[in-house]
């Protein structure tokens, strides 16, 4: 078989494959012979079948199957080896035709990168330390969460609950038919409530009041009548609310503010954590500049999908577009492709970069706490998932590189209000 090969870019190529019938014969008289012993045709007894009546009725579907076992066999033992294609393989043509086989694939090939003087990058990270005041708050959330809301015949206010019926009128005034949501819950403390703040604040049960929302053309007209007002009771900061809010871990007021406080800052690091290793990533990714293979890029897309098909319960909306969700998806796809090679490049350039049996072990004592099961059965679990354990120590290998990172880079530090400031302005920039 005669194999060919066109570069399309410096990652993505394309694969030929060629070859007669007289290069298949062999392989398609084993097929033939296969057959024949399982075949059973009436009035021949098994394994008799003429190969003259079995090759004018089967022939073309044993030869076609043989033909995809052929070319699978030569893409594994001869493309692979040579090439080591990245991403899923795609089949451009397929072609049988007057005894002659022409195959023609589409693989990519990992990039060729040199990592830039690290020292040069520069990436903000949020640091914040959690204050007396934010725990107050935090406390105060709490207190108004486990509360209860209160039925009152009194005026409407800013911190109120209200229950009310609400009909959709026409422009003209009028109600529109079968437009009417019964008991629906505002709360007009909310932001998201400010219109309706502003209309029913004041007003008591029993009251109607007409509203606008929206301008111009895209304006909608409601009637709102007021069923409930209700006030919220906030709860009592006692000891079985303090034992209940810290799963017992603290008895008294002041051991419930350093309860607070510790899982507050414990939220605010991890946070920082997380937002630095997207930061950094993004920088590396804008410091490099490569091209990533096609179909790896593909392949990232086509898991866009399979993520949004869980998420919705393993079944996507009706009519839903992939191909369009995926087009999309493809500028994150090739940022995401150009980080995972930027890694693969680090994790090979650092030296110290090893996965230790207790580096597997504290990973799965934290997600066994999570989860709340022992840690030897989640290790069990991954022992027979190979999969998963080399998923694991993948993402492992990626947290040292963030950790070294740290120490290579230059960091920015800044609070969070600085540090939000700085994140809208680039979300302003990139859209």
């Amino acid at each position: 078989m005669d194999i060919s090969v066109e570069e399309l870019t410096s990652v993505d190529k394309e694969v030929t494959l060629k070859a007669k019938r007289e290069d298949l014969q062999e392989d398609f008289d084993k097929a033939y012979k296969k057959y024949k012993a399982q075949i059973q045709l009436p009035g021949f007894r098994p394994g008799k079948v003429p190969m003259g009546m079995i090759k004018k009725r089967f022939g073309n579907e044993i030869e076609q199957e043989e033909i995809s076992n052929i070319v699978q066999k030569i893409f594994e033992k001869e493309v692979v080896p040579e090439y080591e294609p990245i991403g899923e393989t795609e089949m451009l043509d397929f072609s049988w035709e007057n005894d002659e086989l022409e195959v023609k694939f589409k693989i990519g090939s990992k990039p060729e990168i040199e990592i830039s003087d690290l020292s040069k990058i520069k990436v903000n990270k949020m640091v914040h330390d959690v204050s007396d005041d934010e725990v107050a708050e935090e406390i105060e959330r709490t207190l108004e969460r486990e509360g209860n809301w209160e039925d009152v015949e009194e005026a409407a206010t800013d911190d109120s609950k209200v229950i009310v019926d609400v009909q959709t009128l026409d422009a003209d005034g009028n109600p529109v038919e079968g437009d009417m949501d019964e008991g629906q819950e505002i709360d007009l403390r909310q932001d998201g409530a400010e219109d309706f703040r502003k209309e029913l604040s004041g007003k008591k049960p029993g009251d109607v009041v007409e509203m606008e929302l929206g301008g111009g053309d895209e304006k909608d007209r409601f009637r709102v009548t007021i069923k409930k007002v209700q006030k919220l009771n906030k709860a009592e900061l006692n000891d079985e609310l303090i034992e209940s809010q810290s799963n017992g871990e603290a008895e008294d007021e002041e051991q419930f503010k350093s309860y607070i406080k510790s899982r507050m800052q414990e939220y605010y690091d991890q946070t920082a954590e997380d937002l630095f290793k997207n930061d950094v990533a993004d920088a590396l990714v804008e410091a490099h500049e490569f091209e990533v293979p096609e179909t790896f890029v593909a392949q990232i897309q086509g898991s866009y999908v399979d993520q949004l098909k869980q998420q919705q319960g393993g079944q996507l909306p009706e009519h839903f577009d992939a191909e369009q969700y995926k087009a999309g998806m493809k500028d994150r796809a090739v940022r995401e492709a150009k980080w995972s090679f930027i890694s693969q490049k680090l994790q090979e350039t650092f030296e110290d970069i090893e996965i230790k049996p207790e580096d597997i072990d504290e990973h799965l004592a934290m997600e066994a706490a999570r989860y709340g099961m022992p840690a030897d059965q989640l290790k069990q679990y991954y022992a027979q998932q190979p999969q998963m354990l080399e998923q694991l120590r993948s993402s492992i290998r990626e947290n040292k590189v963030f950790d070294i990172l740290q120490d290579k880079v230059k960091i920015n530090e800044m609070g969070k209000d600085e540090y939000r400031e700085q994140q809208e302005k680039k979300d302003k920039k990139n859209k």
